[in-house]
């Protein structure tokens, strides 16, 4: 297994938590810097000499009016969510055989408008995008391609976006009663990039609680 994340503290307490020992290696890039992505899939041949699964996972959020947006937040998210998705996703297919499975990491917000989330959401919906046109492009290589929409989902992300005052509010809207976790994104994710779902190709998972198709009665 090869995680890889920007900041070197987060990653080396991930790869701590996920206990795995050698089996883990953990790399630190920045998704946006294509220097740092060639350097990854360096480091990943050398060590495993190839991928099975991708789960593309960059991304960061901003919830500001359109009209406050300045040049440079438009850039540096974009530059995150859909530059690092798109050149992470085309750094490890040289790397990847035939039948292996990529996951992107869209939002609950390319189905449903929110205020306030007009970048974010379109960067969500373009990796959504990617990701379909990425299943008829990959289709002779038989790699499939799926996307992963999650809702509220219970990370410092989360936190730091929601202030804890607004969470009864953001609750009342979720048929589920209760955010989201990350093992439930995770089960998910390892859902479509099993054989079980050999069968799913250039999807949208969402997993909202609820969230975008059911009202809390």
């Amino acid at each position: 297994m090869v995680i890889t994340g920007r900041d070197k503290t987060r990653l080396d307490a991930a790869a701590a938590r996920l206990a795995g020992g050698d089996r883990v290696l953990a790399v630190r890039a920045d998704a946006a810097d294509l220097a740092d992505l060639d350097a990854l899939t360096d480091t990943i041949r050398d060590h495993h000499g190839r991928l099975d699964v991708v789960f593309a996972n960059a991304g960061v959020a901003t919830f500001v009016p359109t009209g406050e947006l300045t040049e440079a937040e438009f850039d540096r998210v974009v530059g995150i969510n859909f530059k690092g998705v798109f050149f992470t996703v085309r750094a490890a297919l040289p790397l990847m055989p035939d039948g292996a499975a990529i996951v992107v990491n869209a939002s609950w917000t390319l189905h449903r408008g929110l205020p306030g989330a007009a970048l974010y959401a379109a960067t969500k919906a373009a990796v959504h995008n990617l990701s379909r046109t990425l299943a008829a492009e990959l289709s002779p290589r038989r790699i499939r391609v799926n996307s992963v929409s999650p809702g509220y989902i219970a990370t410092p992300m989360f936190h730091d976006a929601i202030p804890v005052e607004e969470h009864a509010g953001v609750l009342a809207r979720i048929a589920a009663d209760r955010f989201g976790t990350a093992e439930d994104v995770a089960d998910a994710v390892a859902f479509l990039a099993s054989a079980e779902a050999s069968y799913v190709n250039g999807q949208d998972l969402v997993i909202d609680g609820g969230l975008v198709a059911a009202i809390p009665g």
